[in-house]
């Protein structure tokens, strides 16, 4: 059991030891914190008390606890990738290479190695093995606000039929609920949120650290230059806070005091375009072309209508899937959407689905607006 510390791989873990199995808890280190400067702590790096937490709820359980380093793994697999991308103007989406690359590679391979017959996390997902075919599916958790099949689509059927997701069929109120009643220390604890290696702490100033300074202009669609931007990398489409340029009205309609949104990053001429307005036409997108494609069943789902996310906690959209004709594209796709999306992100994932179902998903690398 993928023990974090954190309420929902408690319950998950009590609800497995419940039903009879032999559960040992593995808990993950997966960044190294540098070393703070001198005197001072570092408020944002929470793993050791992750780690006590974890190592709380395990003596409560009676269940036996391991300490396991990922953190190289996690640096090779995850973390450069993530860089890569930030310094070609792309927005990653870590959470996803982390599932992908430690909690069901690295985590999955060290636990049979140990003789374990599954893992399990605290992910409210659901697998269900296909009648007929016997191949694996990855359905979204039925608590609708938690669902997390999002960030799990890169998982494939070898790791699906090792893996059990004990809060997949439960609402996080439930949860909770059994959490106090079972007397868990962490019962209260409070969801974590941003990226795991950053933590809480602010997500420009982490990034400062490992990509270089390369400021430039920021205009708007008629060409105004309103401020100078850091560097391209710090900046994601859509973004609306950060971009020190609140009180200037648009060009285009000066009566209007409409927030300001990123809209477009020109890496060649270091540019940072943005638009006033959430519905603003360059916020507005009717396709996009995807690559890296990872399907759960092995294989791309014949083209058609199905529905997709493009970034998590969005409601599906009704889209079209094409496959590419050339040899040697397997792994791209392309949607079409039946109504704009809202600020199309490359480098994030597009995550197909057929009802409950996820099919899986790849990369966005481009999105075209709509006319």
């Amino acid at each position: 059991m993928g023990l974090s510390g954190g309420v929902d791989s408690a319950v998950a873990a009590y609800l497995l030891k419940r039903s009879g199995f032999d559960v040992v808890g593995i808990f993950m280190k997966n960044w190294e914190e540098e070393p703070p400067a001198a005197g001072a702590g570092d408020p944002h790096c929470a793993s050791a008390v992750d780690f006590v937490d974890a190592a709380a709820v395990a003596d409560v359980l009676g269940i036996e606890i391991e300490h396991v380093n990922f953190a190289a793994e996690y640096k090779d697999r995850v973390f450069a990738e993530f860089l890569h991308q930030y310094q070609a103007g792309r927005t990653p989406n870590p959470d996803v290479l982390c599932n992908a690359e430690i909690k069901f590679k690295s985590f999955l391979d060290h636990a049979m190695r140990l003789g374990a017959d599954k893992i399990a996390t605290g992910h409210y997902a659901r697998v269900r093995m296909q009648a007929g075919s016997g191949r694996y599916q990855l359905l979204k958790g039925l608590d609708a606000s938690k669902d997390q099949s999002y960030f799990l689509h890169r998982l494939n059927q070898a790791q699906l039929s090792r893996t059990l997701f004990p809060l997949g069929d439960m609402r996080k109120t439930e949860v909770r609920r059994i959490a106090a009643e079972i007397g868990l220390p962490n019962a209260a604890k409070k969801d974590s949120t941003g990226i795991c290696f950053i933590g809480e702490r602010p997500f420009r100033e982490f990034l400062q650290r490992y990509i270089a300074h390369a400021p430039g202009p920021v205009q708007d669609e008629r060409g105004r230059v309103l401020a100078q931007h850091l560097g391209l990398s710090f900046y994601t489409i859509g973004q609306r806070q950060g971009l020190g340029i609140g009180g200037v009205r648009s060009a285009a309609a000066p009566a209007l005091a409409l927030p300001w949104y990123v809209a477009r990053k020109d890496m060649e001429r270091n540019t940072l375009w943005v638009v006033q307005g959430h519905a603003h036409p360059w916020l507005q997108y009717r396709a996009l072309c995807a690559d890296g494609a990872s399907w759960v069943s092995g294989a791309a789902p014949p083209p058609g209508a199905f529905t997709a996310k493009t970034r998590y906690r969005q409601q599906d959209a009704e889209c079209s899937l094409a496959l590419p004709e050339a040899p040697g594209a397997g792994d791209a796709f392309s949607l079409g959407f039946s109504a704009p999306q809202w600020a199309v992100t490359p480098g994030q994932s597009a995550v197909l689905y057929d009802g409950e179902v996820c099919l899986g998903g790849g990369v966005i690398s481009s999105a075209s607006l709509s006319d």
